[in-house]
C-alpha cells in the first residue's frame, strides 16, 4: 500500500507553546519533574526544586487541578508512571510537559518493566492486570495526559513471538474486584491528546487480554453476574491527535469488559429466546455496562500489530479522522482495521484504513460486530487491504454502511455473516472500485438475515474478468439488490451478478480516473480524496437512485441529500436539480418482492417428535411455518431418531417442491445428511416416502423431482447425522410450493 508520513508531533509541538508553561487555571499545584537536574528530596512543587524520579509521583497522592509536568527533552527509563489519587469535576489531574517546546517530549521508556497480569496458571491476577502500561491508572477518574512520548520494549530491533508479555502505552483500567463496596463504579472524564507512542511489544498468539498504545479495560475475576447493574464503564472519553508506531496489539482499545464469560453459564437469551453465549456480550447491554460519550478522533496509527482501532462495550461514541497505515501486521489472529464490538447508537466516519493483510478470516479495514445495535459507518475511505471491505457478523440491530469508499480492497467486499440479524442491515450509496481478477468473491459466505444494497456502484476495473459474486449456492438469497451500478470494464458480466430491476451496467463517468486514485494526503483531506470519486454532471448515475430514509442527510462530500428527481448512485450526491429539502420515502425498499410463490405450509401447524427444551421454550416447530428465517425449530439433544416433523395443511393440497433450511451461526454447521419426505396416506392410514436425500440439506434446500403430490399432510423425517457432528438438527423453515401452476 502507499505509505503515508506521520505527523511530526515534534515539529508541531514547537509551533506552540507546551501546556506546562502556561499557569494552572484548575486551582491545585503543579509538580515539576526532571530526570537530570531534580531531586526526590526536594519540594517538586517548581523548576529549581523539581523531582527526579517518577518513583516519587508514584508515591503521591494528588488532589483536584494538580498537575504532574515532566520537562521536555528528558528520558525516564526502566520507569513507568501511576500517580494516585483523582481529580474532580472541572479539577483534573493533568499529566504534561513543561520546558522547551523545541525539545523532544518528554520520554518514558518503561523498556518492559511491568508486571504480569497472568498467575501461573494462566489466569488473570486481580492484582496485576491493568498494570502493564508506561503510565497506569487505576479505579481513578478525571485526568487528562498530553504531551509525552512513550514506549515499553526491551528489545525495539526483535519481536516477542511467544510467552505472556503484556505491555501498554497509557492503561486505564477499572478493577471491578479492587473496588470497596459501594464504590463508585464509573470512571469519568479522561482526556489522552498529542501522546506520541511507539515499540510496544507482545506475542503473537492470543492470552486473552488486550493491551495496546492507549487501552482502556474493565476487569472482574469473578462472573458479570456477581457485579451490580449500571456501572462498571468509562464516562466522557476524548482521545485525539496522538500518534502510534510499531505497537501490539492496538493503537486504542477501548473498552472492553473481562468479567468471566467463557462458560455455558455464562450465556443468556434474548426477548426472542435466541441464545447467546457468554463471549457475545449481550450481558453488556442487559446489565448496561456500556462505556458512554466517547470521541476517538485524529490519531495516526502506522505498523500495528494486530487491530488498530478495536473498541468494545460502548455506547454514544464517535470515532473520526482516524488514519490506520498497517495492521494486523504482527498477529497471527483476526481483527480488523477500525471497529466496534457489542456496543450501541454510534458512528465511525472520516476515517481512512489501508495497508491490511490478506487474511482469510476478518481482516477488513471495517467490522459490523457481533451484538452492535444502531451502528452506522459512513463516510469512511480504505484502499489496498488484501483481505477486503467489510466483515459483517451480524447478530445485530440496524447496522448501516453508506456513503463509503472503497478502493482496491481487492478480497471480500462483504465478508462473513455468522449469525442471524435482528433487523436488516443496509449497504447504501457506497462506492466500490476493485480488480475482479483479485478479488476473492463479493460475499464468501451466507447472509442468513435480510440485507439491503442499494444505490451502490460495483466498479470492476478488471479487463479479463468478470466480478465473483459468490462461493456458495445461495449466498445472497437473502439480500435484496436495488439501483445498483454494475460495471464492467471487460464489458462481460458474471453469471452470479445478482438480479436487480432497476439496476445499471454502465460506465458511472467518475471525475477522476479510477486508477489514479489519491492516497498519501493524510485524513485531514479525505474529503479531496473521495471528490475524485464523485459523478460528472454527465454521468447516467444522477437521479438514478432510490431513497431510503436509512440514507441520512448529507454524502461523503457533506452536500445534502438529495437534488433533482431522487438520489444520486454511490458515495457523492451531485447539486444537480432542484434541492429536495424534506425527502420522504414513497417507495420502501422494504416492499420489494422476494420470493413470489405462494408456500402452501406458511402459517400451517408444525409438530415434532421432539423439541429443544432450551431458549426459554421458544425452539418449537412452529417456527418452521411462520414464514421468518431469524426463528428456528431444534430437537432436544437426547432426540431418538429419525426426528419427525409434520405440517398439516388441514385438506388435500398439491406440491412439486419441498424447500428445507436449516440455521447456523458462528458455532452452529449444517447437521443433517439423509432425511426422507413423506406424505399422509388417508386411505391406508400411514406415512409414505416420496423422496430422499443423502447429500444433506444446509441452506436452501429444494427438494425437486418427484412431481405433484397430494396430501393433507406433509412429513420431514430427519434420519442422520453429517459426519462429525453431534448435536441434534435445527431448521429454520419447511415450505410447500407448486412450481408447475
Amino acid at each position: 500500500a502507499p505509505a503515508a508520513a506521520a505527523p511530526d508531533r515534534t515539529a508541531a509541538a514547537a509551533k506552540r507553546d507546551l501546556p506546562g508553561n502556561r499557569p494552572n487555571r484548575t486551582g491545585g499545584t503543579d509538580y515539576y519533574i526532571d530526570a537530570t537536574n531534580g531531586r526526590d528530596d526536594a519540594a517538586g512543587t517548581s523548576r529549581k526544586t523539581a523531582w527526579r524520579s517518577l518513583a516519587k509521583a508514584n508515591a503521591t497522592t494528588f488532589g483536584a487541578g494538580d498537575r504532574i509536568l515532566l520537562k521536555a527533552g528528558e528520558q525516564w527509563h526502566d520507569e513507568q508512571l501511576w500517580p494516585k489519587g483523582s481529580g474532580s469535576a472541572n479539577r483534573p489531574i493533568t499529566i504534561s510537559a513543561y520546558g522547551d517546546p523545541r525539545a523532544r517530549l518528554p520520554y518514558i521508556a518503561t523498556n518492559g518493566k511491568v508486571p504480569n497480569p497472568f498467575r501461573a496458571d494462566g489466569t488473570k491476577n486481580p492484582d496485576t492486570v491493568g498494570l502493564t502500561g508506561a503510565i497506569v491508572l487505576r479505579n481513578q477518574q478525571y485526568f487528562e495526559i498530553d504531551h509525552v512520548e512513550l514506549s515499553n520494549d526491551d528489545d525495539f530491533a526483535t519481536d516477542i513471538t511467544t510467552g505472556t508479555y503484556v505491555r501498554d502505552g497509557i492503561a486505564v483500567s477499572i478493577n471491578a474486584d479492587l473496588l470497596p463496596a459501594g464504590a463508585d463504579s464509573v470512571m469519568d472524564h479522561f482526556r489522552v491528546t498529542d501522546v506520541y507512542v511507539h515499540d510496544l511489544d507482545g506475542p503473537s498468539t492470543w492470552q486473552k487480554i488486550h493491551y495496546g498504545g492507549v487501552n482502556f479495560q474493565v476487569f472482574g475475576s469473578r462472573s458479570y453476574k456477581e457485579y451490580g447493574t449500571g456501572g462498571h464503564h468509562f464516562k466522557d472519553v476524548r482521545i485525539e491527535d496522538n500518534t502510534f508506531k510499531k505497537v501490539e496489539l492496538h493503537a486504542v482499545q477501548f473498552a472492553f469488559n473481562w468479567f468471566a464469560a467463557d462458560g455455558q453459564d455464562a450465556g443468556e437469551y434474548d426477548d426472542s429466546g435466541k441464545f447467546h453465549e457468554g463471549w457475545e456480550q449481550l450481558w453488556v447491554r442487559t446489565r448496561d455496562l456500556y462505556s458512554r460519550d466517547v470521541s476517538i478522533s485524529h490519531n495516526y496509527a502506522e505498523s500495528i500489530g494486530q487491530g488498530a482501532f478495536q473498541f468494545a462495550n460502548a455506547k454514544n461514541m464517535t470515532a473520526e479522522y482516524n488514519e490506520v497505515n498497517g495492521f494486523l501486521q504482527r498477529y497471527d489472529a483476526v481483527s480488523c482495521g477500525l471497529y466496534l464490538w457489542a456496543g450501541a447508537d454510534s458512528v465511525m466516519q472520516y476515517n481512512e484504513v489501508y495497508g491490511g493483510p490478506d487474511n482469510e478470516f476478518d481482516g477488513t479495514p471495517w467490522d459490523l460486530e457481533y451484538t452492535n445495535f444502531n451502528v452506522t459507518y459512513q463516510f469512511n475511505y480504505s484502499h489496498d487491504n488484501a483481505a477486503g471491505w467489510m466483515a459483517y457478523m451480524g447478530n445485530s440491530s440496524n447496522s448501516v454502511a453508506r456513503y463509503n469508499l472503497s478502493v482496491n480492497d481487492n478480497g471480500v467486499l462483504v465478508k462473513n455473516m455468522l449469525s442471524t440479524n435482528y433487523s436488516p442491515t443496509y449497504f447504501a450509496n457506497n462506492t466500490f472500485v476493485y480488480d475482479g481478477a483479485d478479488l476473492d468473491t463479493f460475499h464468501d459466505e451466507t447472509f442468513l438475515s435480510t440485507v439491503y444494497f442499494l444505490n451502490n456502484i460495483f466498479y470492476n476495473t478488471s479487463k479479463t474478468d468478470a466480478t465473483p459474486w459468490y462461493r456458495r449456492t445461495g449466498a445472497l438469497r437473502q439480500a435484496v439488490f436495488s439501483n445498483n451500478d454494475y460495471y464492467e470494464a471487460s464489458g462481460t458480466h458474471s453469471s452470479q451478478e445478482p438480479a436487480d430491476e432497476r439496476g445499471l451496467r454502465v460506465d458511472p463517468k467518475f471525475a477522476g480516473d479510477p486508477a489514479d486514485y489519491v492516497t498519501g494526503a493524510g485524513v485531514k483531506n479525505i474529503r479531496r480524496a473521495a471528490a475524485h470519486f464523485r459523478l460528472r454532471n454527465d454521468s447516467p448515475l444522477i437521479d438514478a437512485g432510490r431513497y431510503n430514509p436509512h440514507l441520512g442527510t448529507e454524502d461523503f462530500l457533506g452536500t445534502h441529500l438529495y437534488y433533482g428527481d431522487a438520489p444520486d448512485l454511490g458515495m457523492a450526491e451531485s447539486r444537480k436539480g432542484k434541492k429536495v429539502t424534506d425527502p420522504v420515502d414513497d417507495d420502501p425498499i422494504e416492499d420489494e418482492p422476494g420470493d413470489d410463490r405462494v408456500n402452501l405450509a406458511l402459517g400451517k401447524p408444525a409438530t415434532a417428535s421432539s423439541t429443544h427444551p432450551g431458549a426459554n421454550g421458544t425452539l418449537v416447530a412452529k417456527n418452521l411455518t411462520d414464514g421468518d428465517p431469524a426463528t428456528r425449530w431444534a430437537a432436544a439433544d437426547d432426540a431418538s431418531y429419525p426426528i419427525t416433523l409434520d405440517i398439516d395443511f388441514g385438506a388435500d393440497t398439491t406440491f412439486d417442491e419441498v424447500y428445507l433450511d436449516e440455521y447456523t451461526d458462528s458455532g452452529t454447521n449444517p447437521r443433517v445428511r439423509t432425511y426422507e419426505l413423506q406424505r399422509w396416506d388417508a386411505a391406508t392410514g400411514a406415512w409414505v416416502t416420496f423422496a430422499r436425500g443423502s447429500d444433506g440439506i444446509g441452506h436452501d434446500a429444494s427438494v425437486t423431482g418427484f412431481g405433484d403430490v397430494t396430501t393433507s399432510k406433509l412429513r420431514v423425517s430427519l434420519t442422520g447425522l453429517l459426519p462429525g457432528e453431534v448435536y441434534s438438527p435445527t431448521l429454520t423453515e419447511v415450505a410447500a410450493h407448486r412450481t408447475g401452476g
